[in-house]
């Protein structure tokens, strides 16, 4: 079995939990312990940065999925070749945190540019859909990438908030972009989607019961300071995440 296939399995049963270590983190001792966690944490899959020594060192270190963001086509084309187990169009974080925008028409070019360059290789293939565009063009784009038998679409929003609340209030605030971009996307698309962008323990159940099959956790976990939190993190999520399934199951 593919170690792909751990995360499709996750998938189809609509609780995989991605763990993102960051599109632009490229600090070694903060990715080891983040894939760590999602290993002791029972994530489905890891994501990670374009780096060829940080593709070496997580695929010795887990037998977890390795997807590879990047934004850039020969980057991802490249991953490919390095032993990733997933690429990914996105995440868009860095180009936010520069004041940056992509737009679908970019989203998209990226993605023809890179399915030319893998040459009909097959790859399991997820883009982030550009959270701060109108819905519509989301849809639209979400379509012309089922179009293109993209695997997985993942949804964002969390860039488009300021919190102005802690606790609960403040993580729902964070969420509740994504969330409702989840639950447009599944009404119009049958492309399966990955929530993530502001996900945590209190908002993945959400996620699931939007329409998610999937979702992709970062901060709430790669920004903490220590593996132990990281650990529990990861768990947290994961449990609840398998509740939510375990509800599904009684009530379908």
């Amino acid at each position: 079995m593919k170690k792909i296939d751990l995360f499709k399995n996750h998938l189809n049963e609509k609780k995989a939990v991605k763990v993102i270590a960051g599109i632009d983190n490229f600090n070694i001792e903060t990715i080891k312990n983040v894939v760590s966690a999602a290993n002791l944490g029972g994530a489905s899959a890891v994501d990670i940065c374009y780096n060829e020594e940080i593709i070496s060192m997580v695929k010795n270190m887990t037998n977890l999925p390795i997807f590879v963001s990047s934004i850039i086509p020969s980057e991802l084309a490249n991953a490919v070749r390095l032993g990733a187990d997933a690429i990914e169009v996105g995440n868009f974080d860095a180009l936010y945190k520069k004041g940056m925008r992509i737009s679908a028409e970019e989203v998209l070019n990226i993605v023809k540019e890179t399915l030319s360059l893998l040459n009909g290789k097959k790859t399991f293939i997820c883009v982030t859909i550009p959270g701060h565009i109108n819905i519509s063009e989301q849809i639209s784009l979400a379509m012309k990438l089922e179009e293109l038998s993209i695997d997985l679409i993942q949804t964002e929003g969390a860039a488009t908030v300021t919190t102005t609340n802690n606790g609960a209030r403040g993580l729902l605030q964070k969420a509740e972009v994504s969330i409702s971009n989840t639950i447009e996307l599944a009404r119009n698309t049958s492309i399966p989607i990955m929530t993530a962008s502001g996900i945590s323990t209190t908002t993945a159940p959400m996620a699931f019961a939007a329409g998610a099959s999937a979702i992709g956790v970062g901060s709430c976990v790669n920004k903490l300071n220590s593996t132990i939190a990281m650990i529990a993190s990861v768990k947290s999520i994961v449990e609840s995440v398998s509740k939510q399934t375990n509800k599904n199951e009684i009530y379908a």
